[in-house]
């Protein structure tokens, strides 16, 4: 048959050929006028008939040859194999075992390391900001849990308790033990919910706080930032009331806030507002909120308050306790004078209403600032106010590794319905396509119902693989690459919290995360992550190494810091090309971890899922 329609398009051209040759030699001889084929139509079938057989052959060479490839042995003689066995062939690298690091390791922090400390300067606290060690530098071994490790509480008692050997660390009990943060009875470490600007506990400081704010009642208030968060005893009370924090603080002399956050089961994260915009988008919290938490507000211009704006979506709430506020019978214990802390409450007054806050609500020790609603009061500041309006050289979402500006970034006129008022409440913005979709290339409200959709197909498909998720031996759960949080949404009705990680250099989503009323981070994980070992029970990560073939980062060293992370006994969901599967297990392995391979929901062959679990083990050191 081939060689029949072959022929047939031979012959077909042959005579096209002998028709041109004889019009030519008629052409020659009788000089009278005659209709004669155009030279370019001869030229142009000539082509045609040249691409018809080509494409004819390519075809059918295809339909012959589609399932079977003809390739010679070593003896010379000619065989046929599969077409599938000649695909590229999964990524294959040898085999490897880490040593463990030394016993003074089992805190170690890559890029908030107090040993690094000495190197940066002072100025604003900066030595406390991330700074990430060079190439050169990093560790290439297991981090080891601390003498007597325990597998954690379970969610919910963990917010009241959890085990000293688990976080060994006496210095902050000593301190603020007359304050109720914590106190240490036998095994464990006790949380009764005490802080400096709360004696009668957190849970009658948050009471009032719902009187001054409505919205935290009824759904309006989802997402919040506590900064200097002691043991996120403010967080976790929040949890029991619909709102999801995250809480902040930095590697300091309160030795591991945020490790016992973690510990807790309570979402925080280690950070610092020093020289460096915080790694969230702007617009993005419902509320901030600072109890005593000893950051000098009115200093440096107000450059922190600006930051604070940034992060805030229109009509969000800033709650400061503590110093200034009720400062009339407050400023004895402050170790300063009456005129002093009013000169400080007039001044942050001052500051706050040039940035377009007003003061929403107040008493007692709570007060209660609200960002500008609108455009309004931004549209009255001239040249010579202060601060100024920010420029657009400068995306206000961009927010790693980027300085702090002296200037109010405004809310961009693209968007009507950031600000809070406009925001559907909780828990019906979790799956309603926010404006902010349009910012990420060919976004749109189908492409964002349809990841909805893929979510909720695929965490069924994890949970019938990996029967702990969804119970309550899974609490702290990072999305390592998320687009719009879809795992974490399909999630929302587990005992679970999930940090959505967004790549810093990649496709900006993370505002639509905050805009669902879920919590996340920008990151680059060619770096370690801020946070202590052992923090999270489950790590996801989809089709991360496809996206990084390039190698921009280094598939050991991301592996490395997965498991500096992840607990003991905690587990990994890896869903990957099948290329990268066996070398990742291969990695895996020589980390002391036990994984399995498995097909995706819809038994796609080119992808496949590796659900490891990281094995607990105890230093032989």
């Amino acid at each position: 048959m081939v060689r029949s329609i072959h022929g047939y398009i031979y012959c077909y051209f042959l005579q096209h050929k002998r028709f041109l040759i004889s019009e030519y030699k008629m052409k020659n001889k009788d000089p009278k006028p005659r209709a004669y084929p155009d030279k370019s139509s001869g030229m142009v079938l000539m082509t045609l008939m040249f691409i018809v057989l080509c494409g004819s052959s390519f075809y059918l060479g295809g339909i012959f040859c589609s399932e079977k490839v003809i390739f010679f042995k070593k003896d010379g003689t000619p065989g046929i194999q599969s077409r599938k066995e000649t695909a590229v062939a999964p990524l294959q690298i040898k085999s490897v075992s880490f040593p463990e690091c030394s016993s003074d390791y089992q805190d170690y922090t890559p890029c908030t390391d107090p040993k690094r400390w000495r190197k940066y300067g002072n100025y604003r606290l900066s030595f406390m900001e991330r700074h990430c060690p060079p190439m050169t530098e990093r560790k290439e071994c297991l981090v080891p849990p601390p003498d007597g490790y325990k597998p954690p509480i379970r969610w919910p008692k963990s917010r009241d308790e959890c085990w000293y050997r688990n976080v060994p660390y006496d210095w902050i009990n000593n301190q603020k033990s007359n304050q109720h943060w914590l106190r240490k009875e036998g095994e464990k470490f006790y949380f009764p919910g005490g802080g400096t600007m709360f004696p009668k506990g957190v849970g009658a400081y948050v009471d009032l706080m719902e009187k001054l704010i409505p919205g935290m009642k009824d759904g309006t208030v989802r997402t919040a930032i506590d900064t200097g968060c002691g043991v996120a005893s403010w967080g976790g009370d929040l949890l029991d009331r619909g709102i999801l924090t995250v809480s902040l603080a930095p590697r300091d002399n309160h030795e591991a806030q945020v490790q016992f956050a973690l510990e807790r089961g309570v979402p925080a994260i280690l950070g610092i507002i020093s020289t460096q915009r915080l790694p969230f988008p702007s617009n993005s919290f419902d509320m901030a909120h600072c109890s005593r938490c000893l950051i000098p507000w009115t200093e440096f211009g107000g450059i922190y308050l600006l930051e604070i704006h940034r992060i805030l979506r229109p009509g969000g709430f800033w709650v400061l306790s503590g110093p200034p506020i009720n400062y009339e019978n407050r400023w004895r214990g402050w170790n300063t004078t009456v005129q002093e802390q009013k000169a400080d409450f007039d001044k942050l007054k001052k500051l706050l209403m040039s940035m377009c806050f007003k003061l929403y609500n107040k008493k007692d020790d709570i007060a209660v600032w609200q960002k500008s609603p609108d455009n309004s009061c931004y549209n009255q500041l001239t040249a010579a106010s202060y601060p100024p309006k920010c420029d657009d050289s400068m995306d206000p979402d961009s927010a790693w590794y980027v300085p702090l500006r002296p200037c109010i970034a405004t809310p961009s006129q693209n968007f009507m319905k950031l600000g809070l008022q406009s925001t559907p409440k909780w828990p019906n913005r979790l799956h309603i396509a926010p404006e902010r979709v349009s910012m990420v290339p060919n976004g749109n409200s189908g492409g964002f119902k349809h990841d909805d959709s893929k979510w909720k197909v695929r965490v069924k498909h994890y949970k019938t693989l990996l029967p702990a998720l969804g119970s309550d031996k899974i609490r702290n759960v990072m999305d390592m690459n998320t687009l719009y949080g879809g795992f974490a949404a399909a999630l929302i009705n587990s005992p679970v919290w999930v940090m959505n990680v967004v790549s810093s250099y990649g496709v900006n989503s993370l505002g639509v995360v905050y805009d669902r009323g879920l919590i996340g981070t920008y990151h680059d994980w060619c770096q370690a992550f801020s946070t202590y070992p052992r923090t999270y029970d489950l790590l996801h990560l989809d089709g991360f190494f496809t996206a990084e073939s390039h190698s921009r980062c280094e598939m050991k060293y991301v592996l490395l810091e997965m498991d500096r992370i992840l607990r003991p006994n905690g587990y990994a969901i890896i869903r990957e090309n099948n290329y990268f599967i066996d070398a990742i297990a291969t990695i895996a392995r020589g980390m002391r971890w036990n994984c399995q391979k498995h097909d995706t929901e819809y038994n796609v062959e080119k992808e496949k899922l590796l659900i490891c679990q990281k094995k607990l083990w105890y230093s032989q050191q």
